[in-house]
């Protein structure tokens, strides 16, 4: 039988529902945590440069957003989540702190990414990276540029990472404001992006710590979806879907308002143990 759980992700706090299965292994002295994740190729793409993955058992998960011509997009972006992946579960032993331990697998991704990259038909590929990995009763995120972190807790939502692209470099200088931001202009440069995985030889990931509760969900979404929905109008889709049915109606709203890009979001939620 399911055990039934309460959110705090609207002001009326309506439960986002309850996970069919809760996960196994993601436990603390006093939290576990359910998973759900879904990656969309969107309405206009051909294919889908996204890439997630994520383990239980070691509490780590990560969505990445290749760039490159041709299918080069796709292989930055599946070839870092699988160095992500393996560098984290080889430093599981090692008695490194977790933010350590992401530092590392997110400069193998990049290493990866980067010496891959220096064939002909892959030149100039790479690709975003949101991570994020438990550590008892905390949640450690690292990202490089525009795929996001979100944490939603007591009604709120709230981006966690800052992004590393041009258009926030002009929301920080005040040219743009983030509401302005999703119509404006740019010619060209809203898809630019100032840090990313695997496009030089070595790469600068910024770090941050959450506190988790029973209730506290965290969002990790490539800007497929980012793009087209605000942090209130994400904490309403959520407080509107059941667990299972979060992910797909996230993609849904970005897709209904013209899902030019692929579209991927993991979706976290704190449980009582």
């Amino acid at each position: 039988m399911t055990q039934e759980f309460t959110n705090d992700l609207s002001p009326s706090a309506e439960p986002i529902g309850q996970p069919a299965e809760p996960a196994a292994g993601l436990q603390s002295s006093s939290i576990r945590v359910a998973v759900s994740a879904l990656s969309d190729i969107g309405c206009v793409r051909t294919n889908n440069e996204d890439f997630f993955g994520y383990d239980e058992l070691l509490g780590v998960f990560v969505v990445c957003d290749g760039m490159g011509g041709m299918a080069s997009g796709e292989v930055a972006s599946s070839r870092a989540v699988a160095a992500v992946m393996q560098s984290y579960a080889e430093s599981a032993e090692s008695g490194a702190p977790i933010s350590t331990r992401l530092l590392y697998a997110i400069n193998a991704a990049n290493l990866d990414v980067w010496e891959n990259g220096q064939t002909p038909e892959n030149k100039g590929m790479g690709t975003t990276a949101v991570v994020a990995a438990l550590d008892g009763d905390k949640l450690i995120v690292g990202n490089v540029g525009d795929s996001r972190a979100y944490i939603l807790q007591d009604g709120q939502c709230v981006q966690l990472t800052v992004d590393h692209s041009y258009v926030n470099e002009l929301i920080r200088n005040g040219t743009l404001t983030i509401e302005s931001a999703r119509n404006a202009d740019l010619k060209g440069m809203e898809s630019i992006i100032t840090r990313a995985v695997g496009v030089a030889a070595d790469v600068q990931p910024d770090f941050f710590s959450i506190d988790l509760k029973p209730g506290t969900a965290v969002l990790l979404a490539t800007d497929g979806l980012t793009r087209y929905l605000l942090a209130e109008e994400i904490a309403t889709v959520l407080s509107a879907s059941t667990f299972e049915t979060a992910c797909a109606n996230l993609i849904d709203v970005a897709k209904q308002r013209g899902g030019q890009d692929n579209i991927t979001c993991i979706l976290l939620l704190t449980l009582a143990a």
